[in-house]
Formats: structure tokens, sequence, C-alpha cells
């Protein structure tokens, strides 16, 4: 089998590249490689999901299989008072995240750490989790990141995910709703949609 993105030690060759994204109204760097999703430049999906959810001042934020942590960085830079953990399997997104906290100025409120989705953070919990998911892990592995999500948000917190629709976001909505009382499509555009689910 090719290795992927999620894969826990990418052996494809190091390509290190910087790029450029305007998130939440501000400029951001980051430093990306080959092996890591979406290393030309922060993804459509990524940047909806960034701009569409609703996150609180003072906030505890997941980003859940964070890669280069285009997604965390954007919130701990917008959202005044967060607190932001970035959890990634790919030891290679890993080092980038934490080299893009401090090349964007945000290392103080943001912890990155190598994880096999909620295995290094077991028992935590977060008023906001994040999650982009990787598609092509399958259905089973994804379906398992949603229920541990329901279990590491407080009694009101809420799972926003991007999903396009010809990936699986109607049976994705569905199965959420299997974990959260309430699920809500809050977005769609060019065939991504962003998916709240709060209530557990």
């Amino acid at each position: 089998m090719s290795e992927h993105y999620f894969s826990a030690n990418p052996l494809a060759k190091s390509e290190e590249r910087e790029v450029m994204a305007e998130l939440r109204g501000h400029s951001l760097r980051f430093h990306t490689d080959a092996g890591v999703f979406s290393k030309k430049g922060v993804d459509y999906g990524s940047r909806l999901l960034v701009e569409t959810a609703q996150i609180e001042p003072g906030s505890r934020v997941l980003d859940l299989g964070c890669g280069y942590g285009a997604i965390g960085i954007a919130i701990a830079k917008a959202v005044p008072q967060t607190t932001v953990v970035m959890v990634d399997v790919n030891e290679r997104a890993v080092k980038l995240a934490e080299q893009n906290t401090r090349r964007n100025r945000v290392d103080g409120m943001v912890q990155v750490l190598k994880s096999d989705g909620f295995s290094a953070i077991h028992g935590q919990q977060f008023d906001c989790i994040l999650f982009n998911p990787p598609i092509r892990t399958g259905k089973e592995t994804i379906y398992r990141l949603f229920r541990e999500a329901a279990d590491a948000l407080v009694p009101d917190g809420s799972l926003w995910i991007v999903i396009r629709k010809q990936q699986g976001a109607a049976s994705a909505k569905k199965e959420l709703a299997s974990y959260f009382q309430d699920v809500e499509v809050v977005e769609q555009k060019k065939g991504y949609w962003i998916i709240c689910a709060q209530g557990h």
C-alpha cells in the first residue's frame, strides 16, 4: 500500500517550501513539505472551515489532524485568549506545525503533539474541535474519531468538520447524529459542507 499523509513517518523525500495564506484577516506563512497534507498551499476545505467555525474568545480548541498547522494557527491568531492544541500522527507534520507556530508568533498559545487521534490527549476536554478528516483512511477510522471527539468535548462544546459532498458528507452527517443531539450543515460551498455537531 502506498503511503499517505497520515503515515506516522513519511518516506517521501523532503521538499520544504513556504506558502502564504490570508485567514481570518491575518497574513500567515507556513512551511510545508512532501508527505504532508496540502503541501502546495492551504486547501479550500481548511480555509472554509477556518472562516466558518464560530469560536468564542477564551475557548480551548483542538485542531485534530493538524498537518502543518494552518487551521489551529489561524484560530490562535484570530480569536482572543484561545488555547489551541494541535495533534497529528505524522511526525513530519508535527515538526512543521511546531515551526509554524513560532513563525507566526503564536507558540505561546499553541501546544503541538504527535498523537494518533486522541491517544496523547486522552482525558483532555475542549470547547471546540476542528477536523478536516483524512478521507482516504476510510470511514471506520473517521467515524471512530467522531465518537472520540464527542467524548473529548465539554457538555456544550462543538465539533466542526469540513467534508466534500462527493466524499460522503451526507453519511458523515448521519453518523454524527449517532453521537450528537444537534447536527447542522452550516455552510455549503464548491461541493464542501461545513457541519457543526453539538450536544452529546
